[in-house]
């Protein structure tokens, strides 16, 4: 391609150098360096003059370096009077900083989008944005491909049986991917939640709520309590009203004998009470009463006995039979979740959920209210930017998963026994959400292989290795918009690169000469 230059980053020199091959020609001279106290400098060393200029520079490990070598070559390239400069970013860093996860915290995706306007960039490639949201943040035109048909591609060659197999989300958040993907595929999907509230809250609610509704001394309009105890409550107060209504309503004399003889109104008196004893049998004789509500006692017991006494047993309604029975309950799954792992039914609590359901057993003769201010059922959590407290954490946030005092409850939503698994999110950075949603599809749902598929694998810390030592996980797929240390690469035999430089190549050369990129959403055939 004429006039037409491709300056590669520091990050990813490989990627640079295929995307150049496949384009016969050379990567543009530059030299990339540090002063001693950090300080990045750039050096143009060919003219660019009048020139289609694109920079290839991706995320890596020392991710602010990485930006800021980009600012400073755009800007060169801008002050070199190119005619036009493309950043080319396979990864783009602070990608999932695309919102406000707290009241003060900063919308980092937005002002690095800012910062590349302001260093002179005409156009911005990139793959699979965290959110497709992100290209308003952008002044210049912005091409968002996807990794998406290279990964059908693959899997229709490579995998066995794949037309049987199950797209699974490992969070509701990537549920749009996976459809995504699933459509393409034409294959059936399902999803992964893990739901973070500590477990024994529930129960010591329960047992809060219950001491409450024996203890007649007790003021339960006062307290916090939630929507499940509030309904039951209410239903039993307006049935209490009820009964109290029938019982002392008093019997009206016959407008008629108003003036009439005492004889007569004693008359129509006991006229009336012989009424009010029929409609009162009547009652007692309807079907829709039920043999173990207490007839007797809601008609002759006092309002005050039957405030004190224990709700009656409910019988089970119709509705609650059919839900029951459904055949769609089968293809929910739940488990248990302890410091990021499956656990049997029967795997002892955590520490902390013991201490809180003993801490109520014990006191269930102190006060109600003392009890209420150490549990989290009169604290209940905040909704993301709401009320007082601070947002909510995000589903990328896994911190929550390796606290040794925390139970989570994990569902399975799906039918994936004895099948190929497909999970797929956008990015695989830490390993707890991946290595749980693993265990669970295989120990609760069933699966006979787990395929875990993203496009960016950033692989922070030793989250590499703990997926290569997972023995649900058999295949790690990820692309090269993210450099992977060569020795890491090696020692991960689960792990499987594909190779994005075509792909790239082919939006640069449609870029330069102005023919348009829709074909590069397109799925190949069989």
């Amino acid at each position: 391609m004429r006039n037409t230059l491709i300056f590669a980053g520091s990050s990813c020199p490989a990627l640079t150098g295929q995307i150049c091959s496949n384009l016969s020609m050379a990567p543009a001279a530059v030299e990339l360096s540090q002063f001693a106290n950090g300080e990045t400098s750039v050096k143009i060393l060919t003219s660019i003059r009048e020139k289609d200029v694109f920079v290839v520079q991706s995320g890596s490990r020392r991710i602010n370096d990485s930006i800021m070598e980009l600012l400073i070559l755009i800007s060169a390239c801008k002050g070199g009077s190119a005619n036009k400069i493309t950043a080319v970013l396979p990864y783009f860093p602070y990608s999932r900083q695309s919102k406000k996860k707290s009241h003060r915290g900063a919308i980092t995706a937005r002002m690095l989008a800012n910062l590349l306007n302001i260093a002179g960039v005409n156009h911005v490639i990139t793959i699979d944005l965290h959110a497709s949201q992100m290209q308003g943040f952008f002044k210049c035109p912005v091409d968002n491909l996807h990794a998406e048909p290279i990964i059908a591609r693959w899997i229709k060659r490579n995998v066995p049986g794949w037309r049987e197999a199950v797209c699974v989300s490992k969070n509701a958040g990537g549920t749009k991917r996976v459809t995504s993907l699933a459509d393409a595929l034409k294959l059936n999907f399902g999803m992964v939640t893990t739901d973070k509230r500590r477990v024994g809250s529930n129960m010591s609610a329960s047992m809060i709520m219950r001491r409450l509704d024996w203890d007649d001394n007790s003021d339960v309009s006062k307290l916090h309590i939630g929507p499940e105890e509030k309904a039951m409550t209410e239903r039993r107060q307006s049935k209490a009203q009820l009964s109290t209504l029938q019982t002392a309503v008093e019997p009206r004399s016959d407008p008629t004998q108003v003036n009439g003889s005492s004889s007569s109104r004693a008359a129509g008196h006991s006229r009336q009470e012989s009424s009010g004893s029929q409609r009162r049998s009547q009652i007692l004789q309807s079907p829709l009463r039920t043999a173990t509500t207490p007839v007797d006692s809601e008609f002759t017991s006092s309002p005050l006995a039957r405030a004190q006494a224990p709700p009656p047993p409910r019988s089970t309604p119709v509705e609650e039979e059919v839900e029951f029975t459904d055949e769609r309950a089968r293809d929910i799954t739940h488990g248990r979740l302890v410091q990021g792992h499956i656990v049997p039914d029967d795997y002892p609590s955590p520490t902390q959920s013991a201490m809180s359901t003993s801490t109520v057993l014990e006191n269930l003769d102190e006060d109600p209210m003392e009890m209420s201010r150490a549990s989290s059922f009169f604290n209940p959590e905040a909704a993301p930017l709401g009320g007082s407290a601070d947002a909510g954490e995000s589903s990328d946030e896994e911190e929550v998963l390796n606290d040794p005092t925390l139970e989570q409850m994990i569902t399975l939503v799906g039918d994936v026994k004895n099948r190929t698994v497909f999970l797929v999110d956008d990015m695989i950075d830490k390993s707890g959400s991946w290595i749980a949603a693993a265990e669970c599809v295989v120990k609760r749902g069933g699966a006979k292989k787990v395929y875990i598929i993203a496009t960016h694998g950033l692989f922070g810390g030793d989250s590499l290795e703990e997926l290569q030592d997972c023995d649900c996980i058999d295949t790690i797929l990820v692309t090269n918009s993210f450099p992977i240390p060569a020795e890491d690469a090696r020692a991960a035999r689960k792990l499987v690169v594909l190779d994005l430089s075509n792909l790239l190549a082919e939006a640069i050369r449609r870029n330069h000469y102005g023919e348009s990129i829709s074909p590069l959403f397109a799925h190949a055939g069989d």
